[in-house]
């Protein structure tokens, strides 16, 4: 039924994937789907903000999310699972509908909320907006 699985993944924030993780790994077994762990990163190279930044703090910081992606990986996915590290700029929930689009996702894995504000807990900004905008299948973890 599905062939690749996207799952957005903030490293800071365990309840992005704690709950989600298992589920995408249980689906990835299930249908032999591959695995896509995106992580966003905020947009450094706008002239407003990269002035409060030192010169290549945007290379650096991709190059420390990589190392920090494939440890996560190295440590939570099953080695019989193809898996895909993908590191993208952006707004978190317009990110991951491009990257979906991009790699030509079937579904979007993500947990409902980190539990950081009061309004996350209905559902979350991010997982919301995905919901929404999304021209795939969402599966939303609580």
């Amino acid at each position: 039924m599905y062939q690749k699985i996207l799952l957005p993944v903030d490293l800071n924030e365990e309840a992005s994937w704690q709950k989600a993780l298992p589920t995408a790994i249980t689906l990835c077994e299930t249908f032999g789907a591959s695995l896509h762990i995106v992580t966003v990163l905020p947009e450094f190279k706008m002239p407003m903000v990269g002035a409060y930044f030192p010169k290549n703090f945007s290379q650096k910081a991709h190059e420390a999310i990589k190392e920090a992606q494939h440890a996560f990986i190295k440590e939570h996915v099953p080695e019989d699972i193809k898996v895909q590290s993908v590191i993208v700029d952006g707004s978190p929930w317009e990110a991951i509908i491009k990257v979906g689009k991009k790699l030509d996702t079937d579904l979007i894995v993500m947990a409902s909320h980190t539990k950081r504000k009061f309004v996350d807990y209905v559902l979350g900004p991010n997982a919301e907006h995905v919901v929404h905008h999304a021209k795939v299948s969402v599966m939303i973890v609580r």
